[in-house]
């Protein structure tokens, strides 16, 4: 009898261990080794076909309390913002109340910018100056700005677009701030009340607001995810007002449309089904906003739709903003579904690709601590030499630096005679294979734990 029980028991042990999803255990290991070793701070969510795979909280929601992060957390999106304009201005298209031919002068005409139309502005081809850039430079900083105030600017000052309409594809955070003035126009609502009587009520999304309001009204909201950046001289995390090169996250704080859709993982995998669903818009309007419109890497095959970005069957948009770096990502052919929301500037991005290498069960390293050594200089320097889109520099007894076009340098340190570590929170490494003489004959780059060759040039 008493071995019966035994026998009974090892075979539900044995049961529950092989029913356990391996792939959730992987995410797992993953993510807390990006937490140790990267100080990974935030929510995660992946789904696959309507099921819950793994969602987990990382850290803290306010660093100066001690106060941690929920499954409930709300989080600045920042330009994940962009595809609910989009959406809001599409709803309006649908409604008939505008056309995506009209031009930017038809809603104002006090803006010196001819021939662009909200396709161009939907799309990042309208050429539109920089209103970020501009406004650090010249607004007056004890004021904060509203979507007003940047028409207002924008119609004083007369910057000159950066190209014609529909010449070139380039990332506008101007264009999607004039949408949400324009479906204000439009709608005769607060962009603020239109999203939430159209979109977020509808979708149940009670957790979800536009919040521009946190510096000039001092509102604030509850379970709310401040967002941090490390300072590497107080060794701690502080908040980016204090920082005097990011005080323009006190007085731009006011802009909309670009940013400031504020949503935790739940509401926004009511999101992801609302637009999977067709919920929102005619399924002839919501596969045109999907649709790949504008080349954006003819390498990689990037297109760019209404609000996001396409590749392939993935549809996907990241948000930066001090403080946040956001990702959401859908592989509409696979159905997954992948969210990642960090108030410490973590890689939401490479921590994303990460996640869907994992479900499509392709290897990922995991993380680990790096430890630096010394090698001998000679070695270092047939590492040098042009890699793709960059260069690689010797320094040293064990510094390779990675240089961009732009002049910009990363530092890498050897911690064997063949693999290079990024510095810093990045989980980032080079590897080299080397023939008889010590000569290249592969690269990869290892980023996030997924591994991509590099083509070293002659």
């Amino acid at each position: 009898m008493r071995f019966l029980l035994f026998f009974v028991g090892f075979v539900l042990i044995i049961s529950a261990t092989v029913s356990k999803n391996p792939v959730e255990t992987q995410i797992k290991e993953y993510l807390d080794g990006q937490q140790k070793y990267f100080r990974f701070n935030g929510n995660v969510l992946v789904a696959e076909k309507g099921k819950m795979i793994f969602q987990r909280s990382y850290g803290y929601a306010d660093f100066n309390t001690g106060r941690t992060l929920n499954d409930s957390s709300v989080f600045e999106l920042a330009s994940i913002s962009k595809q609910f304009t989009a959406t809001g201005i599409l709803m309006l298209r649908d409604l008939g109340k505008l056309k995506l031919s009209d031009s930017l002068r038809k809603f104002f005409p006090e803006l010196p910018y001819h021939n662009i139309t909200l396709y161009h502005m939907l799309t990042h081809t309208s050429g539109l100056p920089d209103y970020e850039s501009l406004m650090i430079k010249l607004w007056d900083k004890t004021r904060i700005a509203f979507n007003s105030d940047m028409i207002a600017f924008l119609a004083k000052e007369k910057p000159p677009v950066l190209f014609r309409p529909g010449k070139k594809w380039e990332y506008s955070n101007t264009a999607f701030a004039l949408l949400a003035s324009i479906i204000e126009k439009v709608s005769g609502q607060s962009f603020s009340d239109y999203m939430d009587q159209h979109i977020f009520k509808p979708l149940g999304m009670k957790n979800s607001r536009i919040y521009n309001t946190r510096r000039s009204k001092k509102d604030t909201i509850a379970n709310y995810a401040y967002g941090f950046m490390y300072n590497d001289v107080l060794k701690r995390y502080i908040l980016p007002d204090s920082i005097p090169a990011m005080d323009f996250v006190r007085y731009l704080d006011g802009v909309q449309g670009d940013g400031v859709v504020n949503s935790t993982l739940g509401d926004l995998v009511k999101w992801d089904q609302a637009i999977k669903n067709n919920k929102l818009l005619s399924i002839e309007t919501q596969r045109e906003m999907l649709a790949g419109h504008e080349l954006v890497d003819t390498t990689n095959k990037y297109y760019y739709g209404y609000g996001v970005f396409v590749r392939g069957s993935i549809i996907e948009h990241s948000g930066g903003w001090p403080g946040y770096a956001t990702n959401m990502a859908r592989d509409m052919e696979k159905g997954q579904t992948f969210i990642v929301l960090s108030n410490n500037g973590s890689e939401s991005t490479g921590i994303t690709k990460a996640l869907q290498a994992m479900m499509s069960g392709k290897p990922v390293e995991m993380p680990y601590e790096h430890k630096a050594i010394a090698l001998d200089s000679g070695m270092l320097r047939k590492y040098a030499g042009n890699y793709d889109d960059f260069s690689l520099e010797a320094s040293g007894s064990n510094r390779l630096y990675r240089v961009f076009r732009s002049g910009r340098k990363i530092e890498f340190k050897a911690e064997s005679a063949s693999r290079f570590f990024r510095t810093g929170n990045i989980d980032e490494q080079l590897e080299f294979e080397t023939d008889k003489t010590g000569n290249v004959v592969k690269a990869w780059r290892i980023f996030y734990g997924v591994r991509a060759e590099l083509k070293k040039k002659t």
